[in-house]
Parts: C-alpha cells; sequence; structure tokens
C-alpha cells in the first residue's frame, strides 16, 4: 500500500481544543491499527503542541482522506492546514516497506 505523510498544523491559541479532544483523537488513530506507522505532536521551541504529524499505510488516497476527516481533531476544527504528501521510507524502515 502507498505512504503517506500528513502535517496537520494547529490554529493559534487551540491549545484548549487539542487537550478536549485529545483521547477521542487517540483512539481514532489507534482504531486504525498498523495503518499508522508512526504518529505524535509537532512541538515548538518550548515543547508545546503545534500540530501533528503522522504516517499512513492506506490503500489510496481517497481512504486516506476520510480517515483525516473522521479524526476528532478534524471534526473540532483544531487544524488551520492539513498538508498530505506521498512518502517514500528509505532510511530507518521496517522491512515490509523499505524502498530502494
Amino acid at each position: 500500500m502507498p505512504l503517506f505523510v500528513v502535517q496537520a498544523f494547529d490554529k493559534p491559541g487551540a491549545g484548549a481544543v487539542r487537550a478536549q479532544t485529545r483521547e477521542a483523537h487517540l483512539a481514532h488513530i489507534r482504531a486504525l491499527g498498523a495503518a499508522c506507522r508512526v504518529g505524535g505532536p509537532m512541538l515548538d521551541a518550548a515543547g508545546a503542541p503545534i500540530g501533528s504529524l503522522l504516517l499512513f499505510d492506506a490503500p489510496d488516497r481517497a481512504t486516506l482522506d476520510a480517515w483525516v476527516a473522521a479524526d476528532p481533531y478534524t471534526k473540532a476544527g483544531l487544524f488551520a492546514r492539513v498538508d498530505i504528501y506521498p512518502f517514500r521510507w528509505v532510511i530507518g524502515a521496517p522491512a515490509d516497506l523499505a524502498s530502494p
């Protein structure tokens, strides 16, 4: 399956939204099982969350778009911008995903 990287940038001052929806967001991501290969918050210099970075193994872009749209963070309006790109994992990839 193709890999995609998702970079989602929080709206300024949306820390309360992130905190209120964090557990639902984590449950949503965990429910995807192995489809989410890597995930976590992006941080500013002080260590505060400014967004999310996720690496998905999805059958296609349409499926990934549906997963992102269903994410509680998305539904709560946390993100100012979400960028999605195809990704080729070269360095440090697990054997089942290694690309030449």
